[in-house]
């Protein structure tokens, strides 16, 4: 039960909830649109996500309603399915949302990539620019990324009607709409894109596709249809549906408990509330709901403080259409299709590019994007988790191995996860260094396998027996020594050694003998090793004094 204080209501959350749902009905139709579905369905989902998952979500200012992440799934499901099977999809796909959240998993749909997510976003929005440029030019989206490609070119130099000038419009204002005033910012720039577009396609009697929405908005003619065979692919896009709008929601959940010092999103309850809501708005025809983010950041900015404002801006939405519908019926496709363009170019967000470049996640982003635009998400998808799989095993079986000359002896340093894996560039390093000479072995190592540790103690003997010395130094856990002295040990934490130490906590660092000495000379050296050397020049420009 939603318990709201009259003076909050009032007072921050109804104008927040006007200003979302400005923001709201221009983006609900242009989903629609750009998903293949009546336009009425985007409309009905925006009315859904801000009254049952403003009520019975997790996240206080989440707002929830149709989202760009899920128009090329939901454009391939109905171009496959029908519209009335893919109502009963998005129902079955809320009902797997209610399981999970009840499941107690939320958080679990966390651990994916942040790579494949903005790289799924990002092919989702390249996707949809591809196909809705041909509608702002005056043409028709094709019914793939490949072939809107292979068509753009042509498109661009044919001759382009009034639908091109209402489609540019709405992007420049778009463009434009950051740069002016604060006071004039204050107005959506969705909206008044979208109503410029409106008033000048109207002014000067342009002819122009425009918005359908059906006689009586209210009337619920559509029940969810269950598919007459082809039941593996009817489960599958449940299951696509379910998990890509269980991730977004999460998602968005997350980030806006980052805008503000409320109370922190549950998000158990969050996955419940939006599998409820898509149940309803499957069953009266509308399409998938998820929390949005755009919706979510403007409900925040405005100055909502409870979810209230989420559910009174689907209660205006609902007004809107029953009142104005016939105003909504003279909205251009073409300015509809510029807002698109819009929306998914901003999905492809430099600033996420910038951020798995620097993690060297790039090639997991640049896969997931290609996939989903050549092929279709699911593909895109799937191919970066793999390629995410692989670099991570990749990393967590790194082992670095070089030797260097000191005078008239000799350093060899390993570190990382020393594997049989590694055994041949082992012995081919090993294997470099002349007889008879004083070695030093340090191994830095995370884990040492029995295959790696025959082949260190075969090279020590060999090594010695032709009149030379070797002396080994462990930083961190004896591996080497343990499995001399034919002893190994366990720490009391460790359930697994293969983890890599620098996942582990702190305390998985230390030498399992518990020797205060040994522990403080592991860590000092440690620290001497790999921390100093990045603290440096930094300590080194702070020792005549600190600017500013």
């Amino acid at each position: 039960m939603v318990i709201m204080r009259p003076l909050a209501v009032l007072r921050h959350d109804l104008p927040a909830s006007l200003v979302v749902f400005l923001v709201a009905v221009p983006l609900s139709l242009g989903i629609a649109l750009a998903s293949g579905a009546p336009v009425a369905a985007g409309l009905v989902a925006a009315v859904v996500g801000g009254v049952v998952a403003g009520a019975l979500g997790g996240s206080a200012l989440q707002v929830s309603g149709p989202a760009a992440g899920l128009t090329v799934v939901m454009a391939e499901t109905i171009q496959t399915f029908g519209w009335a099977v893919t109502c009963a999809i998005t129902v079955a796909a809320g009902a797997c949302q209610i399981l999970l959240g009840l499941s107690r998993i939320a958080r679990a749909a966390l651990a994916i990539s942040p790579a494949i997510v903005h790289g799924m976003l990002a092919g989702i929005g390249v996707t949809i620019v591809l196909g809705q440029l041909h509608v702002v030019l005056g043409g028709k989206a094709q019914s793939s990324a490949v072939q809107n490609i292979a068509e753009l070119p042509g498109q661009i130099v044919a001759h382009h009607d009034s639908a091109a000038i209402v489609g540019l419009l709405t992007i420049a204002i778009l463009l434009l709409w950051p740069k002016l005033p604060a006071a004039v910012r204050k107005v959506p720039g969705p909206l008044a894109a979208i109503a410029a577009a409106t008033v000048v396609s109207v002014a000067f009697g342009m002819t122009l596709p425009r918005v359908e929405l059906p006689g009586d908005v209210l009337d619920i003619g559509l029940v969810p249809r269950l598919p007459d065979g082809g039941w593996g692919a009817f489960a599958l896009a449940v299951v696509t549906i379910a998990l890509i709008a269980s991730v977004e929601s999460l998602l968005s959940a997350v980030a806006v408990d980052k805008m503000h010092t409320g109370r922190r999103a549950n998000l158990d309850r969050e996955l419940a509330g939006q599998g409820a809501a898509n149940m309803l708005s499957g069953a009266l025809g509308g399409l998938p709901v998820t929390g949005v983010i755009v919706r979510s950041s403007t409900n925040v900015t405005a100055g909502a403080k409870t979810r209230a404002s989420a559910v009174l801006h689907g209660v205006w939405v609902l007004l809107f259409v029953v009142l104005l519908a016939g105003l909504i019926q003279s909205i251009p496709l073409a300015a509809l299709a510029g807002l698109l363009v819009h929306v998914g170019a901003k999905l492809v967000n430099p600033g996420h590019i910038k951020t798995v470049l620097a993690h060297g996640d790039l090639p997991v982003y640049l896969l997931t994007l290609a996939g989903v635009v050549v092929f279709d998400l699911l593909t895109g998808v799937l191919a970066g988790i793999g390629l995410a799989l692989v670099l991570m095993l990749r990393r967590s079986l790194w082992s670095g191995i070089h030797v260097e000359r000191e005078g008239d002896a000799w350093r060899v340093v390993v570190e990382g996860v020393l594997t049989f894996l590694a055994v041949p560039r082992l012995s081919k390093v090993l294997g470099t260094i002349p007889s008879g000479v004083p070695v030093r072995l340090e191994l830095v190592v995370d884990y040492l396998d029995h295959a790696a540790f025959e082949s260190l103690t075969t090279w020590q003997q060999a090594h010695e027996r032709a009149g030379g010395t070797v002396e080994v130094d462990e930083v961190g856990h004896p591996w080497f020594g343990e499995g001399k002295a034919g002893r190994p040990t366990r720490s009391r934490l460790h359930a697994s050694r293969a983890v890599p130490r620098w996942l582990a906590p702190w305390s998985e660092w230390q030498a399992t003998e518990g020797i205060p000495t040994q522990q403080t000379r592991n860590g000092a050296t440690e620290f001497h090793r790999r921390t100093a050397p990045l603290l440096k020049n930094t300590l080194s420009g702070l020792a005549d004094g600190q600017r500013p």
